[in-house]
């Protein structure tokens, strides 16, 4: 596991570009963390770093955002509102989270129990699961694994 310090928020969607630049197709990406932690922050830099121009804001009433006109297409989720395995699976949002058509950043992952224990080998095959900690009003700790191809 890696950690690291970001200090601002251009820090931590830097970090996300970075990711964003790297990501393949059918990558996963599970961020963790309490409200105003920086996960959309985050994805806003994966956004970036996929070519995609479109102002990326949070999903947490519609679920699920899609942009496209990058590189790949993002799909950016947020289980926030979902408390249950069933209710996920309810929603729709099961095929984002094994072999996307582009890259699925999911906020709040730890919802569905396969991205709770991604070593487990059930979640996806290039799955990126990623803590953010606020640390001060600016600094947020940041840690991070990769599991899968």
């Amino acid at each position: 596991m890696v950690t690291l310090i970001s200090r601002s928020p251009e820090e931590t969607a830097a970090l996300g570009e970075q990711w964003g630049q790297a990501a393949g197709a059918a990558w996963v990406i599970g961020v963790n963390g309490e409200l105003g932690a920086g996960k959309t922050q985050l994805v806003k830099g994966v956004a970036r770093g996929l070519g995609i121009t479109a102002r990326v804001h949070s999903p947490t009433f519609t679920l699920l955002n899609e942009y496209s006109g990058g590189r790949l297409v993002l799909f950016h989720i947020d289980l926030y509102r979902l408390e249950t395995e069933e209710q996920i699976s309810t929603a729709g949002l099961e095929e984002y989270f094994y072999r996307p058509r582009g890259v699925a950043v999911i906020e709040w992952a730890e919802r569905w129990p396969a991205f709770r224990t991604p070593s487990s080998g059930i979640g996806p095959a290039h799955f990126l699961s990623v803590r953010i900690e606020p640390l001060t009003e600016s600094q947020r700790q940041i840690s991070y694994e990769s599991f899968g191809d």
